[in-house]
């Protein structure tokens, strides 16, 4: 079982865009009961918030099922919990390695690595291009399911 935890600050546009995206892929490929994923948040702005009506929307228009859900404040256990955890920008990274103090098992990354782009995912909350933030989910988990494909084998 490989378990990835998505991280975006608030945890209602990006990470629960990617964990919904993610999920959607390794149910077409048949791979669901090999996953589990999630998101949370980095910080503690939008807890127990709904996905923002923008995420919903846009995975919606692109027919990806999502089911209602509270953010969630990201905690100590979810280092030892997890075997990918994923974030979106470089300060969601920042907060990860302040509350776990360290990466020793190398597995904090950003979700556009595995897409092969040393940048961060398009934030909606700023821009309110949700079409932008899709198209960088989209490659980063591409890219994250081949990846982790690989390992399977």
């Amino acid at each position: 079982m490989i378990k990835i935890l998505f991280v975006c600050h608030g945890n209602i546009c990006r990470s629960p865009m990617a964990e919904f995206v993610m999920k959607d892929m390794v149910r077409k490929a048949n791979l669901e009961n090999q996953f589990v994923i999630e998101s949370r948040a980095a910080r503690h702005d939008e807890l127990g918030n709904d996905t923002h009506y923008g995420t919903k929307a846009k995975l919606r228009q692109m027919g990806i099922p999502f089911a209602k859900r509270k953010a969630t404040l990201l905690n100590k256990t979810d280092y030892a919990a997890y075997d990918y955890l994923i974030a979106m920008d470089a300060e969601n990274v920042h907060d990860m390695l302040r509350l776990f103090g360290s990466d020793p098992d190398k597995k904090i990354s950003m979700l556009l690595d595995f897409a092969g782009e040393k940048r961060e995912v398009a934030d909606p909350w700023y821009t309110g291009n949700f079409d932008e933030t899709y198209d960088d989910v989209v490659k980063g988990c591409l890219g994250l399911l081949r990846f982790l494909q690989k390992r399977l084998v």
